[in-house]
This record gives C-alpha cells, sequence and structure tokens, in this order.
C-alpha cells in the first residue's frame, strides 16, 4: 500500500551525488528500475531523471519490516529512501555516472506502487513504436528520451539567453489568426460568434513579424507554436516549434551573422563541438549542379557531374533523346562499388524509378579496368572512353547516370547519392557539417496552377539586379533568401523582405494577383506598408529538427513529449476525436453521413 511522504524531503536526484558526498546521509527519491534480492542483501536500482543510483538494503542497516518492503518492491514502485552515501562494495560499475557509490538504506517509504508496464522501461527500447506512443507517458521515462528533451530544454533557454543578450524583445504572436493562401493546408478553427468563419492556426507568425518591424520593435524572436495540414514523416509534425525571428535596417549579412553566433555556441555549450565561422556558403544552382539538393549533405562526395557534352551525339538514344528535349545526362561515381552484385544494382533503379526516373544506366569498372554496362552495346569505346573519363572513374567503380530534364536528373540523382550512402553507412551523426544555401529562386512555375508561385512567399525580396527580370523573364530572378542547412536536413530558412509599394506591387502581379485579391488577402498587412516600413529580414528554425539532430536521432518524435502518429492522430489520448451534436449544433456545422463513424 502506498505511503505518504510524511516529512520527507529529497536532498538530491540520483546521479547529482558523488564521491565526495561519501558518509553523508541523503534522501532520494524515484522510480525502481530494478530488484536483485540475494537473501541477505537486496541490491535495488533507483532511477529518476539524471541518472540511477544503486541502493543497498541489509539487516542490521534497516529494521525488519523495511527490509520486508523492499523484497516486495518491483519495476515502477515510486519509492523514497534514507540513507548513506558509501563507496561500492562491490565492482565499479564505468558504466553509470554513480558507478562509485551507493546508498546504504536505513528508511524506505513506498509513494506508490505500480502495475507491470507493457514494456521494459530502457534505453534503446526495441519495442513497437505505436505500443510505446499508446503509453507515452511511460516511454517517456526512458533515460535516453528523457535526456533529448532535457537537452530541448537546454536549447531553448540558450536561445532566450543569446536573443536577448543581441537587443531582442521576446514577443508573442496570435494562434488565432486569418487563413491566407501561398503557403501548406491551414487547420481550420470554426467560430462560433462569427457562424459560418473560420480562424487559421498558423503555419508561421510570418506577417506579425512583420508588422512588429513595422511597429519599431527593431529585433523580435519568439518560440512559436505552428501548424500545418500536411502529410507527415519523419521530420515533420503537424504542430511544430519554431524559433523565430526578424530584424530591421538589416540585410542578408547581418541575419546570418547573428544566426551563425547563435549556433557556434549552442554546438559549444550543450555538445562540446566546435563551429568554424563564417560557415560556408553556396548558391542554390551550385548545390543542385553537385548535389541534386538545396539542402545538400556535405558529409560525403558522391558529387553529380554534367556529362550531357560528353555524350552529345553518342549512339545511346536514352541520353540522346533527353537532350533533344532540353534536358542532360549527369551521373555519379560510387567509388569501390563496382563489384555490386546484379540483384543490387537492379534494386538502385527500382528506387530510381520511385523518384521520377525512366530508368539508371550504370557502368561497373572491373579491377583489370574493363567496363560492364547496361548501355556500352550502343557506345564506341572511345565514347566509353571518354565518359568513365569525365566521371573520373577507376578500377572499382560504380557510375550511375540518369537522362531527363534537369528537375527530375537532380530529383534522381540527389536522393540516389544519399541511399548509396546509408547503404554504405558513410553517415556519422558526430560529423556536423553545416552550409548556408543562398540565391534561391525567387519563384518557381506550377503546372497545376499554370502560373508562377513564390518559392518561399510573396514578400521575399529580389535580388536588386534581377529586378529587371521579374518584366521580361521572371522564372530567371533569384530571392534574397536563404537556408542554413546540417547534414542534408533544413535547419531553418528566411529572407530579406519587401518593403517598397512598387516592388510589392510587381510581385503580386507576376503572381497573377490583381491590387484588389492581395488587398482581401494581405490588406492589413499592406495598410501597415503605407505608414513607414523599415528595410527588414529574418529566419525561422525548426527547433525539433535541430534538437534531433543534435541528440543523434532519426526522428523528431524522439525529441518531443507528446508527438503525433504519420496520420496526425495521438495514440495516447485518442485525438482527433468526435465531438458531441451540442457542440456541433453551436457552431451550425452539420456532417455529411459518410463523415460520421
Amino acid at each position: 500500500m502506498a505511503e505518504t511522504m510524511q516529512g520527507l524531503k529529497r536532498s538530491a536526484r540520483c546521479a547529482e551525488i558523488d564521491k565526495s558526498s561519501i558518509g553523508q546521509e541523503v534522501t532520494l527519491m524515484g522510480w525502481v528500475q530494478k530488484n536483485r534480492n540475494k537473501g541477505g542483501i537486496i541490491f535495488v536500482d533507483l532511477r529518476d531523471r539524471s541518472g540511477v543510483m544503486q541502493l543497498i538494503f541489509e539487516n542490521g542497516s534497516i529494521d525488519e519490516e523495511g527490509f520486508e518492503k523492499a523484497g516486495r518492491l518491483r519495476s515502477e514502485f515510486v519509492i523514497a529512501a534514507v540513507g548513506t552515501v558509501e563507496a561500492r562494495s562491490g565492482a565499479v560499475n564505468p558504466d553509470l555516472l554513480t558507478g562509485e557509490i551507493e546508498l546504504r538504506v536505513h528508511k524506505l517509504r513506498v509513494l506508490a506502487e505500480s502495475e507491470t508496464p507493457p514494456f521494459p522501461i530502457e534505453e534503446d527500447s526495441k519495442t513497437k513504436e505505436e505500443l510505446r506512443l499508446k503509453h507515452r507517458y511511460l516511454d517517456l521515462r526512458r533515460p535516453d528520451l528523457q535526456r533529448n528533451l532535457m537537452m530541448r530544454s537546454r536549447l531553448t533557454s540558450l536561445v532566450r539567453n543569446f536573443f536577448t543578450e543581441e537587443g531582442f524583445l521576446e514577443i508573442e504572436t496570435p494562434i488565432l489568426m486569418k487563413s491566407t493562401p501561398e503557403g501548406a493546408r491551414d487547420y481550420l478553427v470554426p467560430s462560433r460568434v462569427h457562424l459560418g468563419n473560420f480562424y487559421a492556426l498558423p503555419q508561421s507568425p510570418q506577417i506579425y513579424k512583420q508588422l512588429l518591424m513595422c511597429s519599431g520593435y527593431d529585433r523580435y524572436f519568439q518560440i512559436a507554436r505552428c501548424f500545418r495540414d500536411e502529410d507527415l514523416r519523419a521530420d515533420r509534425q503537424p504542430e511544430f516549434t519554431q524559433i523565430d525571428l526578424e530584424m530591421s535596417f538589416v540585410d542578408v549579412d547581418d541575419v546570418i551573422d547573428v544566426n551563425e553566433r547563435l549556433l557556434e555556441r549552442a554546438f559549444r555549450e550543450i555538445l562540446g563541438v566546435g563551429i568554424t565561422l563564417p560557415i560556408a556558403r553556396m548558391t542554390w544552382k551550385e548545390a543542385m549542379e553537385r548535389f541534386g539538393s538545396d539542402k545538400p549533405d556535405l558529409r560525403f562526395g558522391m558529387e553529380l557531374k554534367n556529362v550531357t557534352d560528353v555524350v552529345r551525339g553518342c549512339g545511346f538514344g536514352v541520353f540522346q533523346g533527353a537532350i533533344e528535349q532540353g534536358g542532360s545526362v549527369r551521373g555519379i561515381n560510387a567509388e569501390g562499388q563496382g563489384a555490386m552484385p546484379r540483384k543490387k544494382i537492379d534494386r538502385l533503379v527500382s528506387f530510381a524509378k520511385d523518384h521520377g526516373a525512366k530508368g539508371l544506366a550504370y557502368a561497373a569498372i572491373a579491377e583489370d579496368g574493363s567496363v560492364k554496362s547496361s548501355f556500352s552495346k550502343f557506345m564506341s569505346e572511345g565514347e566509353m572512353d571518354a565518359l568513365v573519363g569525365a566521371m573520373a572513374g577507376k578500377p572499382g567503380d560504380l557510375l550511375l547516370f540518369a537522362a531527363d530534364r534537369d528537375k527530375v536528373v537532380f530529383d534522381v540523382l540527389g536522393s540516389l547519392r544519399l541511399e548509396l550512402a546509408r547503404q554504405q553507412e558513410i553517415l556519422d551523426k558526430n560529423d556536423y557539417k553545416f552550409v548556408w544555401i543562398t540565391e534561391f529562386p525567387l519563384l518557381e512555375w506550377s503546372e497545376e496552377e499554370e502560373r508562377y508561385m513564390a518559392m518561399h512567399h510573396p514578400f521575399t525580396m529580389p535580388m536588386e539586379e534581377d529586378l529587371d527580370l521579374l518584366d521580361t523573364d521572371p522564372g530567371k530572378v533569384r530571392a534574397k533568401a536563404y537556408d542554413i542547412v546540417l547534414n542534408g536536413t533544413e535547419l531553418g530558412g528566411g529572407s530579406v523582405r519587401i518593403h517598397q509599394d512598387d516592388i510589392q506591387e510587381k510581385m503580386f502581379q507576376v503572381l497573377g494577383f490583381s491590387m484588389e485579391e492581395a488587398h482581401k488577402q494581405f490588406g492589413f498587412l499592406l495598410q501597415a506598408f503605407q505608414y513607414g516600413v523599415p528595410p527588414h529580414a529574418g529566419l525561422a528554425y525548426g527547433l525539433d529538427r535541430l534538437v534531433m539532430l543534435m541528440a543523434g536521432e532519426d526522428s523528431i518524435r524522439d525529441v518531443i513529449a507528446f508527438p503525433k502518429m504519420k496520420d496526425a492522430s495521438d495514440l495516447m489520448s485518442g485525438a482527433p476525436g468526435a465531438v458531441s451534436g451540442q457542440q456541433l449544433d453551436e457552431l451550425q456545422i452539420s456532417l455529411a453521413a459518410q463523415d460520421i463513424k
């Protein structure tokens, strides 16, 4: 039966005690990890968020009733133990912070009993994620998850302190706002007072932080909750947290400078990892040409090579057809993989097709220098030699080629190089390679909408030297936008904002908006811009992604306390769930019969 604390006060957490405490009486409280009854002596591992302490119960140091209670302790019982810190009587455990000491208990209280957990509370759990998420309150007791959330807390505190020291003001922006276009799908909230109208949950505080710059607050930041109703993946959730900031009277270099110093401090103070500043920069065009991605992983090579001119006029119809249709032929050199079995190569071909390719050409270079290729019969020996030379191929290498429109080729080879790196297990999670990607295209053409769309948002400033192209060739206009990328993951992105009326009006025209439509959607922002708006720029990080990479995890679900599943459901609470008919009636909402489950 559970007891009360009866005035006991915890004097320290388990792993906050070390050899300097030997001989002291302390009171520890936590969860039973393990109980080992050796007859006349009982060893109990006590766990809290700091770590584990070994407790010793022995007749003579605790009364008979206390010894009997200790024998009945089971996993996840909550106890309070009062005892004396001693040097370990048995072997030292080098894997524990407290491995050189133990607590000889002379007073025990059982504060709460526990049923047998549905899975062991242990690091690197092999239990299916669905079961762990259903009992997330137990899953969160695991030491590895607790370390992740404590790291997240430390990082959040560091961010707040850093920006405060830099003269930023922490200001909250609304959660209930107006739905605006040009972004992901909104989560909508019906209004009871304004029937038939809806709020949207913010996808970001973008418009409000720009208004704060109009209001003269100069430097703003916020740890902001954001919501996007979109398909999920390992680094995406329907609700997530941004480190959001905006600055006035600045340009690209100013924003990059303050954020580089933030990252340098965070990695140094939390991980003990040094980041050399300034962080390298790479234009969007260079990133696509070399890595097939605007978030390149720089931890390994295997860069793309453009061999269009090398194979132009060759007899291989796949290459020629792509070139004649305005596409390109590019390849990657998987060094040392020339002996890859045909079945494995076939799987790479299937992988490429899944990413939009019609096929994948390959050439394996044997140790004697001979070439075995899927297309060699269509090329002369001289053409093949020239192609191998252009790819810097050598004995033992595997050359892989894609031929199509540039976008398809980049998508295929960019994904393929990452897949090959994963297969070869050459991605070191403790190797942190940062890069700024700059000069993004301002616009991208939507086949579905048959118009240009803003690659970032409609308030992104074009590069000054490209302004004339807005009238003549909008697709070639570069943006004053920048993303910070770490190990192939976009940590954050931002841009310099448009603050001049004529440029903003031109941007809306290119996007297919009339000024009437623009004012209907963004009227309050455009009106504010009539009253003196300073040049401003900003950036937002995905806090969850940043912590995920710092913690060496593969999914942001492992750094969020209560995450959603891939279908945006919460297995623990049962959300989303049905609501009562009365609630729907108050909102004048009716459900189609097929929607009622």
